[in-house]
């Protein structure tokens, strides 16, 4: 696959996507505007899933993933450097060091308030809710950002089907008001809540969502069957999270 230089902007190995890439630049403008890592880490990985399902195979992706992040170091706005910095904490292993090295080269540009806190979270309690033989596992683990407190406290829900096939996807901010519910729930023997090794919730989710300790996809998950739409907005995100696991 050869790269393509236009005058309009830098070159490109999918210049039909040059337009794609654009948007995808303008959009960022509002990224510095997020209240803080874990929102801007939300937009962040809702645009590279938007960019991985319409991928056709991985290396579409990823040399899909390589022009964006040329495209926003070319445009040097303070959203581009926000969406790069992102890209460098939480996207796909493959682009961090690309998106980390274009951020180090647009220093003159104004940083995001949060920068410095991008993927620099710890994870905490991993919990296992079961709501019945047909609904499949929920796999929630707790993560809070490094020197933030509760206050940078969330949690990643994963909803496994038959065989561990990943059914839904959700970033949850208020984990307090999440477990309450299911703790509810569980006292109404709607469900079974119960704490669960973090070990073995890493394990199975890196199977299920593709993806290695340390950051490293391999997949959009653990068979030849396409994950569900509504799961690729978090996808990015929980990856990142989940490689944090033991």
């Amino acid at each position: 696959m050869s790269a393509t230089r236009s005058s309009a902007g830098p070159e490109l190995m999918l210049p039909g996507l040059r337009e794609v890439y654009a948007a995808y630049v303008r959009e960022a403008d509002a990224l510095p505007a997020q209240p803080g890592p874990l929102q801007a880490e939300m937009w962040t990985s809702a645009q590279l899933g938007g960019l991985e399902a319409a991928a056709p195979h991985a290396a579409a992706r990823r040399a899909a993933l390589g022009d964006l992040i040329g495209c926003l170091h070319a445009a040097a706005t303070p959203g581009a450097r926000a969406f790069l910095r992102a890209l460098a904490a939480i996207g796909p292993a493959e682009g961090r060091a690309a998106a980390a090295r274009a951020a180090d080269r647009l220093a003159g540009v104004p940083a995001a308030p949060w920068e410095g806190a991008l993927g620099r979270v710890v994870p905490g309690q991993a919990w296992l809710i079961q709501e019945g033989p047909l609904d499949g596992d929920r796999l929630v683990c707790e993560f809070r950002y490094e020197d933030a407190g509760t206050a940078g406290m969330h949690a990643l829900a994963v909803r496994l089907s038959y065989g561990d096939a990943p059914a839904e996807i959700v970033v949850v901010g208020d984990v307090p008001a999440l477990m309450a519910a299911a703790r509810q729930a569980m006292q109404a023997e709607l469900c079974v809540v119960q704490p669960y090794d973090a070990a073995a919730v890493g394990a199975r989710l890196r199977a299920a969502l593709g993806g290695e300790r340390g950051g490293a996809s391999s997949g959009a998950g653990n068979g030849a069957e396409p994950l569900p739409e509504a799961c690729y907005p978090a996808l990015a995100l929980a990856r990142h999270r989940v490689s944090l696991l033991p």
